[in-house]
């Protein structure tokens, strides 16, 4: 069963720890992260962007397939099914399909328009118990042809989000998705602090956590982040591990060219990538 990212959240923000959002791009993907979240006695966040949407066949596919997996291999953690960087027309369609939890991402709006769009979504959400995450400051980086500079947010336009009933805000803080560049200045703590300070029990979202240093990481989850997302990662590690296997000629041995065989190299390491992430963001056992 899926189930809303709002008691995680609350719980992660009040344990001082995080819950990871790994996104899927296909079965295996999916597979990998929830296996590894029973394993662990976790809970997690299934991210879903748009591209991966239509790339899997549309939304309610993609609710299809994930309830099917939760009940074929007896998850019993909690899930959630959530739409990262939604548009306010993919945001509402994710609604109709049976997500259990939609972002918003009204950054690029005027703060007047990103209030009223999300102010919409937040009465709808709330009739039908699913977790909305805003967003106020774009992440930099580009995602699914989305491009953001890395900005900082401001507190004060945060708190007027906050206020609203989201129930998780993310917020930029100089991260940006895919990888970081050599000369990256780091994540901003004070304008965090100030965020954290603003917005008090709001659950915050750490976007592009695939190379932020651990430390940097711990920092975060100490002054309120509470929900750290990870993509390119797991590409990375799949990428990797299915290269290796090709390049050994194990594709060319017996039945090695079965997809079964071929893609499980990069099944195990997407399985080897949530486990360490788990582990650091502190959310092991406390599904």
């Amino acid at each position: 069963m899926l189930v809303s990212a709002k008691e995680m959240l609350e719980k992660a923000k009040a344990g001082k720890y995080a819950v990871g959002q790994f996104n899927i791009n296909n079965l295996e993907w999916t597979k990998a992260i929830l296996l590894t979240a029973q394993e662990l006695n976790s809970p997690v966040i299934l991210g879903v962007s748009e591209g991966a949407g239509k790339y899997m066949c549309g939304y309610e596919t993609i609710v299809g397939m994930v309830k099917g997996m939760i009940k074929c291999l007896k998850i019993t953690v909690p899930v959630a099914l959530h739409l990262d960087h939604g548009s306010y027309e993919g945001a509402k369609a994710c609604i109709n399909a049976g997500f259990s939890s939609v972002m918003f991402d009204g950054s690029h709006y005027p703060i007047e328009e990103n209030i009223a769009k999300t102010t919409e979504l937040v009465n709808a959400c709330n009739v039908l118990g699913i977790s909305l995450e805003a967003e106020v400051g774009s992440i930099g980086g580009e995602e699914d042809g989305v491009v953001g500079a890395g900005e900082c947010a401001d507190p004060n336009e945060c708190k007027m989000i906050a206020d609203l009933g989201v129930t998780m805000l993310a917020a930029g803080i100089g991260n940006i998705h895919g990888k970081y560049p050599a000369n990256w200045a780091g994540l901003n703590f004070d304008v965090l602090g100030a965020i954290s300070e603003k917005t008090g029990d709001m659950p915050l979202v750490l976007h592009g956590g695939t190379g932020i240093p651990e430390d940097m990481i711990k920092r975060a989850i100490s002054l309120g982040v509470s929900k750290i997302n990870v993509n390119t990662e797991c590409q990375l590690s799949f990428a990797a591990a299915t290269r290796a296997y090709v390049e050994a000629g194990k594709d060319l041995q017996g039945k090695g060219f079965d997809p079964r065989k071929l893609l499980a190299p990069g099944f195990e390491a997407i399985k080897a990538t949530v486990k360490e992430k788990m582990e650091l963001f502190g959310s092991v056992n406390k599904a």
